[in-house]
């Protein structure tokens, strides 16, 4: 063989192995789950980042709206999107700000307890408490740091025992802990976070579940919703009933006639469209759990592609929702937790 062809030869065989190696080291393409579009990843992605630039230097998202700022429920919903898309406090795109975010509700705890910032007029910190107790649960499990998992479980134990002595006589709770009296969305708020603590290995009282669990029977109607409280008179309330079932679901009750009613109740007055119904987001952000953990394929096919492309239209150009007149943080955190349930990455949501 000449020394020219030699070099010919040679040039061919580097080209094609060079080519080989760059097919080789393209990227797989990512599988997405069943009904999440590219367009929906992006999305997701899209109101995640704007989710992270509006996080606060000390780790906190803050409402502007008139229902006040409401720091430690907001920072614990944000908290709550990054875990279901993955990250967690060392691993994901995302690691920095649900970093930050563990360290704020951690500071938030107080000497009775009770995770609030009162300094910053939180009239109604049970909801925090309760939200924030739901996500150091799921991030309790996910913490590599030894220290960090300690504080963690102490203000998870401190946050239970509270959230027990403040249990109303007929097992419900109110906005603040005192104990004196109860309604349906508090309750759902409390009953769903001891559940995740429970999974995470932090010791409930069974009494505790069970008579928030009796609390919601009290509560049920006859067309099979759920009453905005128990022991009085009034129409069954659709976002409740949603709430309701996921925590009967959460608890493993599947089986529960009441849950079963409950859920066709919830089929038959809140549909995706119904864009005037109150309360919107977190309706949805419960009746989207309850689907999913039902199991009901056919009424998952049918609702999580009607929910994703009203999100997808309504969705701001900056990435943002404006959920409920809530706030900017609080659409953002339901849309986006909303839009990860295929994805099953946050335990308290899985089957």
């Amino acid at each position: 063989m000449s020394s020219r062809l030699l070099i010919i030869t040679l040039v061919i065989v580097l080209a094609l192995g060079n080519t080989a190696r760059a097919q080789t080291d393209q990227p797989a393409p990512r599988m997405l789950p069943k009904h999440v579009t590219p367009e929906t990843d992006a999305a997701i992605r899209k109101g995640l980042d704007f989710l992270a630039r509006m996080q606060g230097r000390d780790g906190a998202w803050r409402n502007r709206s008139g229902y006040g700022t409401y720091p430690v429920a907001m920072s614990a919903l944000a908290g709550l999107a990054f875990l279901a898309n993955g990250s967690t406090t060392t691993q994901g795109p995302y690691a920095p700000n649900v970093d930050r975010v563990t360290e704020f509700l951690l500071s938030c705890r107080t000497p009775s307890g009770l995770i609030a910032r009162m300094d910053e007029a939180e009239g109604r910190p049970m909801y925090g408490h309760g939200f924030s107790m739901l996500f150091l649960a799921e991030v309790y499990g996910m913490t590599e740091d030894t220290d960090r998992q300690t504080r963690i479980r102490e203000t998870l134990q401190a946050a239970v025992q509270l959230t027990a002595q403040s249990q109303s006589p007929l097992g419900g709770w109110i906005y603040m802990p005192d104990g004196n009296s109860d309604e349906g969305s508090v309750t759902i708020t409390q009953l769903q976070a001891l559940r995740a603590c429970r999974n995470a290995g932090i010791a409930v009282p069974k009494e505790t579940i069970d008579r928030a669990l009796r609390y919601l029977e009290m509560s049920f109607r006859s067309d099979g919703g759920i009453a905005y409280r128990a022991r009085q008179a009034g129409p069954s309330r659709p976002p409740i009933t949603a709430a309701a079932v996921c925590c009967w679901f959460n608890c493993g009750d599947y089986d529960n006639p009441m849950a079963k009613r409950a859920l066709q109740f919830c089929h038959s007055t809140l549909g995706v469209g119904q864009g005037e119904l109150g309360h919107y987001f977190y309706a949805h952000l419960y009746y989207s759990q309850a689907i999913y953990l039902s199991d009901d394929a056919a009424s998952w096919d049918k609702y999580y592609p009607e929910i994703r492309d009203k999100f997808l239209k309504t969705q701001k150009e900056d990435g943002s929702w404006q959920g409920d007149s809530v706030g900017l943080p609080y659409g953002t955190a339901l849309a986006t937790i909303i839009l990860q349930i295929p994805y099953n990455r946050l335990p308290i949501m899985q089957r």
